[in-house]
């Protein structure tokens, strides 16, 4: 599975904690392993965010992804590796 991110995330994701940032890979390799793990708690989101799901890496911090289907890999605007960051 190919996971892109946008600009804004890879500026967020810098300002985070080494603690969160570990916790961030962490729930990533269990993402690539189950989109859907119950450990995740991946759910779609509603209101503005429509459109967009969501997993948990603690109680305070998400994720937001857009699932874009295409052979089968994940995709967002403005890609660029999650793996690079």
């Amino acid at each position: 599975m190919d996971i892109y991110v946008t600009s804004k995330f890879i500026k967020a994701y810098k300002k985070l904690s080494k603690e969160i940032k570990k916790k961030a890979k962490e729930k990533e390799l269990i993402f690539r392993e189950n989109p859907f793990n119950p450990r995740l708690k991946t759910h779609p989101l509603t209101g503005k965010y429509k459109g967009y799901w969501a997993f948990s890496i603690d109680y305070s911090y998400r994720i937001l992804l857009i699932y874009e289907l295409v052979d089968y890999r994940l995709f967002t605007r403005n890609r660029k590796r999650f793996s690079e960051i």
